[in-house]
């Protein structure tokens, strides 16, 4: 669990003294407007009450939406989570809302068919404005906006493969781009690594604390009962359902969903051997004068590079700062250590914001998967989604929709995402020790593209 730095900078090193604002914490920015509180249904019960129609293991975007449609239309539902309610990815993510996939378009056609890769396509267009619509059926205030995103080219290689991807893209599916020349990349950003880019008009950015927050809400709202710092340790399948065992006692079920992702615990040995966590680390600037926003990122959008490893930048919805992330997967348990790297990382990219002090960082777990394609389906009779590989909150809103709809057995309960081979490599346990090197190969073969 991360606790909370010193607001004492001092206690940091004098080396660091100029890095961080002195309200610097090691916690999500988001917190600051939605922190963990007894409000979200962290209250900690002695024991589970002993059944329920439904039982959801994770309380993040995914185990919530489902559990908000259940209860809503009549069952008994249980929401466990290992850590506190919130403290896991749902309150720790960028907040970037697209269609984020790591195989485009032409490499799904020529292994799967060109039919299968523009339904997967058009999922990811479903769940993507699925979001907007789930937010505004809901009233939820989250700063979710249509801000588009520049993806910006590494090298002038990369700009060539993002713009005839983005354009096959388009061809197939309809999805709209423009493209921006390198003479023009100061129009999105101050910025001079960048080889040009392109913008993605329809994607959007929201401020997944607040989204999760309001989701909390509305499902206590709704009867849902949420147990926190309750691990499970395993499923046990009967005749009559199924029983969950936990560290705080058993709990017996109908049906069963197991919506942890990049928290999936070893104690779920076959899900845990198909998901690979990694962690992603992010900083928040201090309060920085709005003109030096609208000269460095002019159109606010959000923004990322055209490399495996990822850097991305956005603006905070509801302050005067601006969020980065990178260095994703580096062997760190907290995001501190990392700090002035990443800072360094962030002016490099943006000079005008050479000796800006940090406000936040933190790190929390991302989950891949070894066919680079998120999954939903059922292992065992127990319902599952994960690997959402960077498109969590889209795809956990969907997600949660259509396990929800299963099992009502009501309205569209496919996806294209249900399939049955969910791969995992030989001797893999769940632990991830290979990212560190996977991340340093995929340095090496963006390195040799921008050669190429």
């Amino acid at each position: 669990m991360l606790h909370a730095m010193s607001r004492n900078t001092g206690k940091l090193g004098a080396a660091q003294a100029g890095l961080f604002a002195d309200d610097y914490l090691e916690e999500p920015y988001w917190w600051s407007a939605a922190p963990l509180s007894a409000a979200d249904g962290n209250t900690v019960p002695g024991s589970l009450d002993g059944k329920a129609d439904v039982v959801i293991v994770g309380g993040g975007i995914t185990g919530l939406v489902a559990a908000l449609h259940l209860a809503r239309s009549g069952c008994d539902v249980a929401v466990l989570d290992a850590q506190r309610i919130g403290e896991g990815a749902a309150r720790r993510n960028a907040g970037f809302v697209g269609r984020t996939l790591k195989r485009s378009v032409e490499w799904l056609a020529e292994r799967s068919g060109r039919e299968h890769a523009m339904k997967v396509y058009r999922e990811l267009d479903a769940a993507l404005h699925g979001v907007q619509a789930f937010v505004e059926r809901e009233r939820i205030e989250c700063h979710y906006q249509t801000c588009g995103r520049f993806i910006a080219a590494n090298s002038k290689a990369h700009f060539r493969a993002l713009i005839a991807e983005l354009e096959q893209t388009r061809q197939a599916v309809g999805f709209d781009y423009s493209v921006v020349e390198k003479h023009d990349v100061h129009k999105e950003i101050a910025s001079d690594c960048y080889h040009g880019g392109a913008v993605i008009p329809d994607l959007g950015s929201i401020h997944p604390g607040l989204y999760h927050a309001s989701l909390v809400r509305k499902a206590l709202d709704a009867g849902v009962r949420l147990y926190p710092l309750t691990n499970v340790v395993g499923v046990d399948h009967g005749a009559s359902g199924k029983t969950i065992r936990t560290s705080k006692g058993d709990i017996a079920a109908l049906h069963v969903v197991v919506a942890t992702n990049g928290y999936t615990s070893r104690n779920l040995k076959w899900l845990a051997r198909r998901v690979i966590p990694f962690r992603g680390f992010v900083i928040a600037t201090e309060l920085l004068p709005p003109e030096t926003i609208d000269k460095v990122i002019p159109r606010r959008r959000t923004y990322l590079d055209t490399r495996m490893n990822i850097d991305f930048i956005r603006p905070a919805p509801d302050s005067s700062r601006i969020l980065f992330g990178g260095m994703t997967g580096t062997a760190s348990s907290t995001a501190t250590p990392l700090a002035g790297a990443l800072r360094d990382r962030l002016v490099k990219i943006l000079p005008d914001l050479k000796g800006v002090r940090l406000s936040r960082a933190w790190t929390g777990h991302c989950a891949g998967t070894f066919d680079f394609m998120p999954h939903i389906g059922t292992k065992d009779g127990v319902h599952f989604a994960l690997g959402y590989n960077f498109a969590g909150i889209p795809l956990g809103t969907h997600f949660g929709e259509k396990i929800a709809a299963r099992i009502l057995q009501r309205g569209d309960t496919s996806s294209v995402f249900d399939v049955e081979k969910f791969p995992t490599a030989p001797f893999f346990n769940g632990s991830p020790w290979f990212v560190p090197l996977a991340m340093r190969y995929f340095d090496w073969h963006d390195d040799r593209i921008a050669k190429g």
